[in-house]
């Protein structure tokens, strides 16, 4: 069992940055994969990013790539997502997860097992 509980959530103008953290506690293992979700009200929940535990291999969706960067700590069990030239519709509850199941990156929500609580991101215009 893994709980993640993510940080570093808040308001920003619009150009500002922000940076994620996502603390796992509980084994993580070498092959789990991990992610970064948004999601707004009455949309679905939408992928960010993802990253090997092990090998640190990254994918981005089309609309963070260049300004999204996803990041991991082994040392410290934690990933993070630094977020920089943020846009107002960035704006959503972010959450991290985790998948014990996928063989590599994934951009399936279906595909994480364990997920945090989400933190709010809010960019002003």
């Amino acid at each position: 069992q893994v709980q993640l509980v993510e940080s570093g959530g808040g308001l920003v103008q619009a150009g500002g940055s922000l940076r994620l953290s996502c603390a796992a506690s509980g084994r993580v293992f070498s092959r789990y994969v991990m992610g970064w979700f948004r999601q707004t009200p009455g949309k679905e929940r939408e992928f960010v990013a993802t990253i090997t535990w092990s090998g640190g291999s990254t994918y981005y969706a089309d609309s963070v790539k260049g300004r999204f960067t996803i990041s991991r700590d082994v040392a410290k069990n934690t990933v993070y997502l630094q977020m920089n030239s943020l846009k107002p519709e960035d704006t959503a509850v972010y959450y991290c997860a985790a998948s014990a199941r996928v063989l590599g990156l994934s951009t399936s929500s279906n595909a994480y097992d364990y997920w945090g609580q989400g933190t709010q991101v809010t960019v002003s215009s």
